[in-house]
């Protein structure tokens, strides 16, 4: 298992006060995030899977595969699910500086909001959709980039629990136990909808569904906040 946790220490939140690392809530609700798509098939599984429990997440969208695959783009939107930046290029902050950060995570926006433009959907319209939501690739971001990005007005969103679904070392039955074992009323799961972590995502994320939904947890997308 890698050193990084799977659970987000308390103190390590605690450094970072102006980010969401979960939800503050006492209601059965799970917020799970998908990064990294839309990936032809996965994403587009993905989707199905979360409709047959009629759960909604959070996807964080790289920009350039936005621009690959704007009909799966749509299909989130369509959907009703929330939709997040995760930069143009998938870049990681701190091997970038702070001009070029800002400059590719404004690039991924505007390919948002033109996908946005031309779409037929009325959910689209719902201004609680497009919040600017934010996840830094890799988790990686310096603080003068995170405080820049707040100014903007973006909402930097971590997470709760990681999955390590992408993670070749991790086996799916793990990737499983890595969420059910940690996850509890409002925490934020990272999820990959990409080909590397589509073994372990598509084994553990049903289980996780049927668990959750077993003891009465409703998924919901943070345009819901």
């Amino acid at each position: 298992m890698p050193l990084t946790p799977v659970k987000t220490p308390k103190v390590v939140k605690s450094l970072f006060p102006n980010y969401v690392w979960n939800i503050d809530t006492l209601e059965k609700e799970i917020y799970l995030t998908f990064d990294d798509g839309p990936t032809p098939e996965i994403t587009e599984w993905t989707l199905n899977i979360l409709e047959q429990y009629q759960a909604k997440a959070t996807f964080f969208c790289i920009g350039a595969n936005v621009e690959k695959h704007p009909e799966i783009f749509k299909k989130i939107l369509d959907a009703g699910h929330s939709i997040g930046n995760h930069t143009q290029h998938h870049i990681k902050g701190w091997k970038v500086k702070n001009k070029a950060y800002l400059k590719d995570v404004e690039a991924c926006e505007t390919v948002y909001k033109s996908q946005m433009r031309s779409s037929n959907s009325e959910i689209v319209n719902q201004k609680s959709l497009i919040a600017n939501f934010f996840r830094p690739p890799y988790g990686k971001i310096t603080p003068k980039q995170g405080k820049s990005l707040i100014e903007k007005g973006y909402s930097i969103v971590m997470w709760d629990v990681l999955s390590f679904d992408w993670d070749k070392n991790v086996s799916k039955e793990e990737c499983y136990n890595n969420v059910v074992s940690k996850a509890k009323n409002g925490s934020i799961i990272v999820f990959h909808d990409s080909v590397k972590a589509s073994k372990n995502m598509q084994y553990a994320l049903p289980k996780v569904l049927e668990h959750y939904s077993k003891s009465e947890y409703e998924f919901r997308g943070l345009n819901s906040l």
